[in-house]
């Protein structure tokens, strides 16, 4: 799941911001310290469906901040070892099969990561769109005693990205619960949708989330969280690349 997913993306508990009513910046802000936290250890693993087949990864997970994220996979034995790398605004990989490290371009943010509806950008969970998009809040709607906000954010002329738009929907408590993906003509490409979510850790967790692309409704890529622990202590030097062929 840099977004993010990042594809997005929990110490706040719940997470509130001041009496005043929050901007869509300061909504879209809090939603992703909330995924995040100061820092955060856990597996998850991810599930990618496709008509004839279907295969899942077990992935440790592990952020600093808004901008180190350290991914190793741990099973299957064919795939354990890959590793991702996001420190600042720069990406590597690592693929023991080769045993290269790659630094993956800002041209390749939006491509494939592991072969899923996932794009490295997601699964970086990037925090970049906080900066490089203006934010509106569209639309506010009760449900279940919470308040959910629809968030339009545009990216700035010179934004890297690809999108010519993404829709927020993010609850009170910060829980993302959808984020869309619009390109440049105005169509809906992909979702990012939370199936189930619990507390842990004392903040709202989407426990279950899927990645679809709009064009291929047979098609689709799920991240389901087994642990996570948030504000915990992490060695910085984790987040280097010599730690991406070490790892195990």
């Amino acid at each position: 799941m840099r977004n993010a997913l990042a594809f997005l993306l929990l110490v706040l508990t719940p997470c509130t911001l001041a009496d005043d009513p929050p901007t869509a910046t300061d909504i879209i802000k809090a939603a992703m310290e909330v995924w995040r936290g100061e820092s955060s250890d856990g597996e998850m693993t991810m599930t990618i469906h496709r008509p004839d087949w279907e295969r899942s990864m077990t992935i440790h997970s592990r952020t600093k901040g808004l901008d180190k994220s350290f991914l190793i996979v741990k099973a299957p034995k064919k795939d354990a070892g890959n590793a991702t790398l996001l420190l600042d605004d720069d990406m590597w990989s690592y693929s023991p099969r080769i045993k290269r490290v790659i630094k993956i371009p800002s041209s390749m943010m939006a491509q494939s990561w592991m072969g899923s509806d996932l794009s490295n950008r997601d699964i970086t969970k990037d925090t970049d769109v906080i900066d490089e998009y203006d934010h509106t809040l569209i639309s506010t709607r009760k449900e279940g005693g919470h308040t959910i906000y629809h968030i339009r954010s545009i990216p700035h002329e010179d934004a890297p990205v690809v999108w010519g738009k993404e829709i927020y929907t993010i609850r009170d408590d910060f829980l993302m619960l959808q984020q869309e993906f619009w390109d440049q003509d105005h169509q809906l490409v992909k979702t990012i949708r939370t199936l189930e979510h619990k507390i842990m850790n004392g903040r709202p967790v989407g426990t279950r989330m899927r990645v679809q692309d709009q064009n291929k409704p047979n098609e689709w890529t799920e991240l389901t969280i087994n642990s996570i622990a948030f504000d915990v202590e992490i060695d910085d030097n984790i987040f280097t690349v010599g730690q991406l062929r070490s790892a195990r």
